[in-house]
Parts: structure tokens; sequence; C-alpha cells
């Protein structure tokens, strides 16, 4: 393990006073029991970072590893954060393409940067309905379980004592008025799957926190009623969980709730840790401002809120850009939400208290064996392909959205020839637009986009799929897809 990286109390209770005296000395953003650095060019109290760790917690940003060759970005990085999330370089079909194939080289690279520069690392995520490789759609039941229990214990295993904390699960529970879990291929394993998951990783990486994760569930409502009442099981019967995840991503339409910090509590007082997750605010000026600064003094005013991270750094980098949801601006000037999220933190609340690191087993000396017979080494063609409509293949979408954001996943299928290259077009409903996109170049941003493979998906064998994503904004894509040679 990595000195910079060990997690503990980080306790600190001198006056802001002080603050400037103590340029010289680590600022005490730690994990297991060990002092963790500042970022490059941090002072205390100057930056979101040292401001943050006055009172024991991390401030952090989700990160894209292609965006490490930025200076600009890397600047502010460096500055101004002391913890790190990978945006979509350790999800399942970036770690796992084949089947129990690995590659890690995208999720090294950051916990590289993060360990040479002090901060934590939040892994993101083991087990998701979404971003799944496109093998593990022919599989169901036992077969796609073990599947996921290999992955969780493999992935686990590569990055054990180099990770703060894990979004073991992300986003399990249905919208809507339920209160119940989400209807995906990993809920039809059996109800238990959460806690499976849970359990694989605590066995693979002892040390690290283990986190729930979602959305929608800043207030009481029934979705976090539903998280709540998971929580509440798990700890009656000893499943290890040690923190949940709040998102909080806030619009217009969806403002940061009355009972936010409440909420916040009503989840400590079950015994876990909570933190911010992918923190982002809809707008600009006072009313942005005042937002950051709610969920600031929220998470300050509860004493195992740990950390805050945001959902990314410019605005230019975020998954909602239109929206100009975040601290910094495309230039990489600081916002009125910058000064006010700092001037949250500098004025202090409850210090975080020393935990305990999670209970500890002696770690596998070796990567483990996969938890499952031996997973099919190519993909299979999906079984129900429809015959492409122009000889050279067809897409597919399959939609995730709320109010004022969508993901949407897309199969592209090769007809009878076989492709070396496809494109497809995607119309988009008034008021939408693409923010980013994987596995996939995409020209324009709103009403008709167009989406063209990347080097290694462009060669599709006869009837066999490749998959690609993109977030947006406003309403979904409800019109159909078309596909053709490139």
């Amino acid at each position: 393990m990595n000195p910079v990286s060990a997690r503990g109390s980080g306790r600190r209770t001198t006056p802001p006073r002080l603050r400037a005296a103590l340029v010289s000395i680590a600022t005490g953003v730690v994990a297991v029991g060990t002092t963790v650095a500042l970022a490059s060019g941090a002072s205390a109290g100057t930056t979101l970072g040292a401001a943050a760790a006055e009172t024991g917690r991390y401030f952090g940003a989700a990160v894209a590893v292609n965006r490490l060759s930025d200076s600009g970005y890397v600047g502010i990085l460096n500055r101004e954060f002391t913890s790190v999330t990978a945006e979509n370089e350790m999800k399942w079909d970036a770690t796992e393409p084949s089947p129990n194939q690995f590659t890690y080289t995208s999720g090294d690279k950051l916990v590289s940067h993060a360990e040479a520069h002090g901060m934590r690392v939040r892994g993101h995520a083991l087990a998701w309905h979404q971003q799944q490789p496109r093998w593990t759609a022919v599989l169901s039941g036992t077969a796609l379980r073990n599947a996921m229990l290999n992955h969780v214990t493999q992935v686990a295993t590569h990055y054990r004592g180099r990770i703060d904390a894990w979004n073991v699960v992300n986003e399990a529970f249905a919208d809507g008025g339920s209160g119940g879990r989400r209807d995906s291929n990993l809920q039809r394993t059996g109800d238990d799957w959460i806690e499976a998951a849970f359990r694989a990783a605590r066995a693979a990486d002892p040390g690290a926190k283990l986190c729930y994760n979602d959305y929608y569930t800043d207030g009481q409502n029934p979705k976090s009623n539903g998280v709540y009442a998971m929580v509440q099981d798990f700890k009656a019967r000893g499943v290890p969980i040690d923190c949940v995840g709040f998102q909080s991503h806030f619009t217009a339409q969806s403002p940061v709730p009355a009972d936010y910090q409440a909420n916040l509590q009503r989840f400590v007082d079950l015994g876990v840790e909570v933190q911010i997750t992918e923190l982002d605010v809809e707008g600009s000026g006072s009313s942005q401002a005042d937002s950051y600064s709610r969920v600031v003094r929220a998470c300050l005013a509860i004493s195992r809120c740990t950390g805050i991270t945001v959902s990314g750094i410019r605005d230019t980098d975020s998954w909602r850009s239109s929206a100009t949801p975040l601290l910094f601006d495309g230039n990489g000037t600081k916002k009125a939400a910058y000064t006010s999220t700092l001037d949250a933190l500098n004025a202090g609340g409850t210090t975080v208290p020393p935990t305990p690191p999670p209970p500890t087993a002696a770690p596998p000396t070796t990567t483990p064996p996969p938890t499952t017979a031996p997973l099919p080494t190519t993909t299979p063609p999906p079984t129900t392909a429809p015959p492409p409509a122009d000889g050279h293949c067809t897409a597919s979408v399959s939609l995730s959205s709320w109010p004022g954001g969508f993901v949407a996943t897309v199969t592209v299928t090769a007809g009878p020839a076989g492709l070396d290259g496809w494109v497809v077009g995607l119309p988009l409903p008034s008021g939408a637009a693409v923010t980013n996109a994987w596995s996939a170049q995409h020209a324009g941003t709103a009403g008709d986009v167009s989406f063209r493979n990347v080097g290694y998906n462009g060669s599709i064998g006869a009837g066999v799929g490749t998959e690609f994503g993109f977030q947006g904004t406003g309403d979904g894509p409800t019109g159909t897809a078309t596909c053709a040679h490139a």
C-alpha cells in the first residue's frame, strides 16, 4: 500500500485563524491510519481539498483518464482536490471486455496519478446494470451471478490496498414510488445479489470501505426509503457495508431537498458513513452558489459525512456540460459556486472522528482463480437479432432516463456480410443534446446525431454485435436508429 493512500481519522481541531501557519504541515487527509499529503501547490484553507481536510474530510472530483494530458485540467486537479473517482475506467465493460480477460491500463494510470499526488481513490463501480460488456447479454441466472462475482473478486483484488472506498453496487433501486429494486439482469439472478457482491468485495479487499451508491435518494422518498431498509437489514445481519453514496445531481426542477441533512443523518444513525459522490448543480450565479453551499454545510454538520466529490472539474468536462453545473467554467476560471463552496468549508463544522478499519482477513497472496466455470471466450451473436433492413447492420437503443437527462446504450448488430466499419444515425427530440459518448465518435450534439465506430470495434463478424453508449441532457431519443456500413 502506498502510504499516502492509507485511510484513518484525519482529525484536526486547529482554529481557522491559524491556517496560514500550517502551510508546511500535512493537512491530515488520510486513509488507514496515515496522513495524506496535500495535492501539490495547496496551502491550508486556500483550496477545496485543504479546507475540507481541516475537518478530516476529502474533497474529490470525478476524473477522465484521457484528460490527464490536458495541463489546465491537471493543474486544477492537483491543486484543488484530494480524492479522485474514475468516470468510466473501472466499470465492467472497461475492465473485462472479454470473459475473464481483464485490462487495467486506464484505471492503473488514474490510481498512479492519485498516489503520486497524495490523493485517495474511490473505485467506481464493481456491479451495475449499465455499461456491462457485450458478452454478458447472453448470460442469466447462475451463470450471470457467477460472472458478476468473479468480476468483483478479480477487480477488487487487483486494486487491493490502493482504493479508499468502492462503489460496490450502483443504482440498484427503481425510480418512482415503489421503493423497490430496479428490474435488471443482475436483479433477476436473485434478490440477494447485492449482498453477494458486498461479501465478495470484502473478501477480495478487506481494507477498503464498501459503499452502495445511487441518485434521487437525497431526500426522504420511496427510493431512499428502500435503500434505507436495505442498509438497516444489512447492518442487522452483518452484511459488510460501510458507507452510502448520495450522487446529488441537482436541477431547477429537482433542487436540494429541504430534508437533505436530515436524510443523510438517518443513514449515519444506522452505523454507516455517508459521502456526496457525484455533486453537480445546474445553473449559474448566486442560485447555484447557494445550492453548493447548502450541500457542503449539510455534510459538515454530520460527523460521519466523510467527503464530497464533484462530478467533474470544468463545465466543459461535465456529463451535462450545457447545464454548466461545476465549480470551474470551461476556461478553468473559478465560479461563484467555487467561492461559496470554499467559504462553507472554511466556516468549519464537525470533525470526522476516528473510525476503525473494516474487519480484515489475511488477503490472498495471489490473484484468485475465477469463481465460476470457464466463461465463453468469444462474443456470441444475439439470439433474436432482427435481419438488417439495409443488409449491413441494425441498431437498437436501450434508455435509462431521469428528469433532465439520460444514458443511452446502443447495440449495433452486423448483417450476413459482417462489417469493417459502421455509422449509426439517431434523431434526438427538441431540447435534447449529447454531452459525451464512449466506444464511439459522435458528430453533432443536437437534432440528427451520428455515431461512428472507434478503432477497436469497427470490424464485426456476421450476426455479431457491439455496443456503445452516450449521455445527454433533456429527453432521451425516441426515434428509430439507423445503421449503415461506413
